[in-house]
């Protein structure tokens, strides 16, 4: 049976640092960021772990064909889809975390 995933858009505290991911379980992997579980991981290194855009697919293959979408984008293009879906740029992890 197929998962659904979710692409998603993390930053750093000043949103100087982009980094576009997919997983099937957000929550759980927001707080792997968070709790730089993979200490030599780019997110951790850069402290990247404010969630500030996700998307939901019904199937993960859907999840990661747009991770490498908005992977190929200019940080301008990011930046714009990001406005749209949260302008403040608030941190989405505790909307997220609800969830479980």
């Amino acid at each position: 049976m197929e998962r659904g995933g979710f692409a998603y858009i993390t930053t750093t505290k000043k949103n100087t640092v982009l980094y576009t991911g997919s997983t099937s379980n957000l929550s759980n992997r927001i707080y792997q960021h968070k709790s730089k579980e993979f200490p030599g991981s780019f997110t951790a290194r850069y402290n990247v772990d404010k969630l500030v855009y996700y998307e939901y697919f019904d199937f993960i293959v859907e999840a990661i064909a747009r991770e490498k979408q908005i992977k190929s984008w200019k940080r301008d293009k990011k930046i714009v889809l990001i406005n749209k879906f949260n302008p403040e740029w608030k941190d989405l992890f505790e909307e997220v975390e609800l969830w479980d």
